[in-house]
């Protein structure tokens, strides 16, 4: 899908949904001001339609922080499980192309590029369960690093045992349980 401008009423909606969920989960973002926030997101179509796609494809999209430094908020897939919309996909285009049969319909890196957002990085995914338990059920690919995606293998993280755990597997790999999780600076 090609990035296109959401209706006056999508806006609304996406911005009343965004809104109710910052209310409701403050922990995640202590000491934010939701109307600075939005006014960031009125300003960006762009963004606006990057967390519609987030919303969409089952992220409920929240912010998680704010980087001082380039003024910024970060929003993160706050799903309980990996988003519904945007699993059973392997890693990234090489590994889609190397498989001949019972090819996914897509790939991580792929989706997240059209939807204009990154994948989380262990690191982020690890502060991502500091703020709840996230994917008890689903396992999610993060960023790999260039060394591992040489080797054929890509990475996917999950929470088992009330630990987070990482995994590697081949990147051309697909579960109907793994999706990925991805976030926006806005």
């Amino acid at each position: 899908m090609a990035k296109a401008a959401l209706t006056d009423k999508q806006c609304q909606e996406l911005l009343r949904t965004l809104k109710e969920r910052f209310k409701k989960n403050m922990g995640r973002h202590e000491g934010l001001v939701w109307a600075e926030i939005q006014a960031k997101l009125e300003a960006s179509a762009v963004k606006l339609w990057s967390l519609y796609e987030m919303e969409r494809t089952g992220g409920e999209p929240d912010v998680v922080g704010h980087d001082k430094a380039t003024g910024e908020y970060i929003f993160y897939d706050c799903s309980a499980e990996s988003p519904k919309g945007r699993r059973s996909i392997c890693y990234d285009r090489e590994a889609l192309n190397s498989r001949k049969e019972q090819k996914p319909k897509d790939s991580a890196l792929d989706m997240a590029a059209v939807m204009g957002i990154e994948l989380l990085t262990e690191e982020q995914y690890r502060g991502l369960q500091k703020l709840g338990e996230f994917d008890t059920k689903t396992s999610s690919w993060v960023k790999t690093p260039a060394s591992v995606r040489k080797l054929g293998g890509a990475l996917f993280c999950d929470r088992r045992f009330d630990m987070v755990f990482v995994y590697h597997n081949g990147a051309e790999s697909y579960y109907g349980a793994r999706g990925f999780r991805g976030l926006l600076r806005v």
